[in-house]
């Protein structure tokens, strides 16, 4: 059995009059996220944990933000491409563990709908995903939000 681990970031601020997406999931929240796609940082973040624990280009090289393809793109796209490569070798994830950083919106109440979604997506029990939720308490000053994730992968000979 072989194990591999991969470190997801993605980090966006906040744009007026765009919807708020974290884990597929809309939050009810007045700001969204700036970015050339749907801006969804915790997909963004978990697509890149898988594509680093698979040793793949990372969610920029695959899908760059300079390419019109990709513009208002829902992340979901991202996450299934680094899905097809993880199959492609023979690995399953084992579980996902993530931390959004922000002072608002709050994440407690939509902790449980992102893991469900998440769950459907990646094809894996809602128990093998971590979802929290954590304050800036001073650090970074800028105006949005900060996404960690760590995957764990399997591969059986």
């Amino acid at each position: 059995m072989k194990l591999r681990i991969g470190l997801g970031f993605d980090s966006h601020s906040f744009e007026e009059g765009k919807p708020l997406k974290l884990g597929g999931v809309k939050i009810d929240f007045p700001k969204g996220l700036k970015g050339h796609s749907d801006a969804d940082a915790l997909l963004h973040a978990i697509t890149d944990a898988l594509l680093g624990a698979l040793d793949e280009p990372d969610i920029g090289e695959l899908f760059p933000d300079k390419d019109p393809k990709w513009r208002g793109a829902n992340s979901e796209v991202f996450l299934e491409e680094a899905l097809k490569r993880m199959e492609k070798k023979g690995y399953k994830i084992l579980n996902l563990d993530c931390v959004i950083v922000a002072d608002e919106p709050k994440i407690a109440p939509y902790k449980n709908l992102i893991r469900k979604n998440l769950s459907r997506i990646l094809g894996i029990p809602q128990e093998s995903i971590s979802i929290k939720g954590k304050s800036r308490e001073g650090f970074c000053k800028e105006d949005g939000l900060v996404c960690f994730c760590n995957i764990l992968l399997m591969y059986e000979d």
